[in-house]
C-alpha cells in the first residue's frame, strides 16, 4: 500500500467512525518526519479514543503496523512511517492547531472520500 492509498484508507475510517473536521495533509516537502499527516477531531474523550482504536485495528487487519502514542491524553498520534494521524479531542485540536503549522503543505481534497 503506497503512503497516499494509506492516508486514503484512514480518511475513509475515520469517516465511517464519524470524526469531525477530517483533514489530509501532504507534508514530504516541508519534512522527513511523514509524507502525510490526517487530522480528525472527536466529539468526546470515548470517541477519540475509539476513533484511535478503530484505525488501529483496521489498519493492522491490511498487514501495515504502527505505533500509537498518547492513548491517555486529548491528542492520540498513530505512527505508521510515512503517514502520520493525529486524533484530538476539540480542545486539543484547537490549542495544538496543526493545521496553522502547516499552512505550506499541500491539503489534499479528501471529499470524494467522505460520505454526506
Amino acid at each position: 500500500m503506497t503512503p497516499k492509498e494509506l492516508t486514503e484508507t484512514i480518511v475513509k475510517i475515520l469517516d465511517s467512525k464519524k470524526a469531525v473536521d477530517i483533514k489530509a495533509i501532504e507534508v514530504r516537502e516541508q519534512t522527513i518526519v511523514a509524507d502525510y499527516f490526517v487530522i480528525a477531531s472527536g466529539t468526546s474523550s470515548t470517541h477519540t479514543k475509539s476513533l484511535a482504536e478503530d484505525v488501529e485495528y483496521e489498519i493492522r487487519e491490511t498487514g501495515v503496523a504502527g505505533r500509537v502514542e498518547g492513548r491517555a491524553t486529548g491528542w492520540i498520534l498513530l505512527d505508521y512511517g510515512s503517514v502520520l494521524v493525529h486524533v484530538f479531542d476539540k480542545e486539543s485540536r484547537e490549542y495544538y492547531n496543526l493545521e496553522r503549522l502547516w499552512t505550506d503543505a499541500n491539503i489534499l481534497d479528501i471529499s470524494g472520500l467522505l460520505t454526506d
